[in-house]
């Protein structure tokens, strides 16, 4: 088997094989467990791949373009107003009304447990790894795509064509402006206000109906 098989077998079993098998057979409990055992095995794979310098993640944290961030942050405020008064009217602004303290807990530890080790694995894997069996075109709406399948376990319309959007907005900050940090700072926006317009009741386990 060619190295390009084997890559491709290996993309197909980490951005395919493990979100379909997680949504399929284990709990959605288990996402934060999945997702730290996807991000180690996502750290060995990129300190084999000779694309990869682990440089690229700790350059330009202070050259952040606070203006896209500001609009990504305007945008999805809009957004998850729109998804709640449509959905879940009573449940707006849910955490800010009634637990406060767990939304604190949010915006401190989501950037750090959920937004950076994400962004490794689906934005400087996906591109640094895979690059050369990567599609010339629709890269990004590939790598959109493979995000949104990876939030399958939620089994709700709603979280996957927000994860899509995202998934492009992360993509573009990654490929197009080059900057790990800003998929970061964006990512981690886009988060905190979801869960900040009460959106979190998409985002909860205990919330998860499979439809079979």
């Amino acid at each position: 088997m060619t190295k390009a098989a084997l890559l491709r077998l290996e993309f197909i079993c980490l951005f395919v094989g493990i979100p379909v098998a997680t949504a399929v057979f284990l709990p959605a409990t288990w996402m934060f467990p999945v997702l730290f055992g996807f991000t180690v095995v996502g750290l060995i794979l990129l300190h084999l791949t000779d694309e990869f310098d682990w440089g690229e993640l700790f350059q330009g944290w202070a050259r952040a373009d606070w203006r896209v961030i500001a609009l990504v942050m305007v945008a999805t405020a809009v957004v998850c107003a729109g998804v709640m008064i449509l959905t879940q009217p009573d449940g707006l602004f849910g955490l800010v009304r009634e637990r406060p303290q767990i939304l604190l807990f949010i915006i401190v530890l989501y950037p750090i447990l959920s937004a950076l080790p994400q962004e490794v694995l689906f934005r400087v894997l996906f591109v640094r790894r895979y690059a050369n069996i990567l599609p010339a075109r629709g890269t990004m709406a590939l790598n959109a795509g493979i995000f949104s399948l990876a939030h399958l376990m939620y089994w709700s319309v709603i979280v996957t064509i927000l994860s899509f959007l995202g998934g492009l907005v992360f993509a573009w900050a990654y490929q197009v402006k080059g900057s790990f940090p800003l998929a970061v700072y964006l990512h981690s926006v886009a988060g905190i206000v979801l869960f900040t317009f009460g959106m979190g009741v998409y985002f909860y386990s205990g919330n998860v109906v499979r439809p079979f």
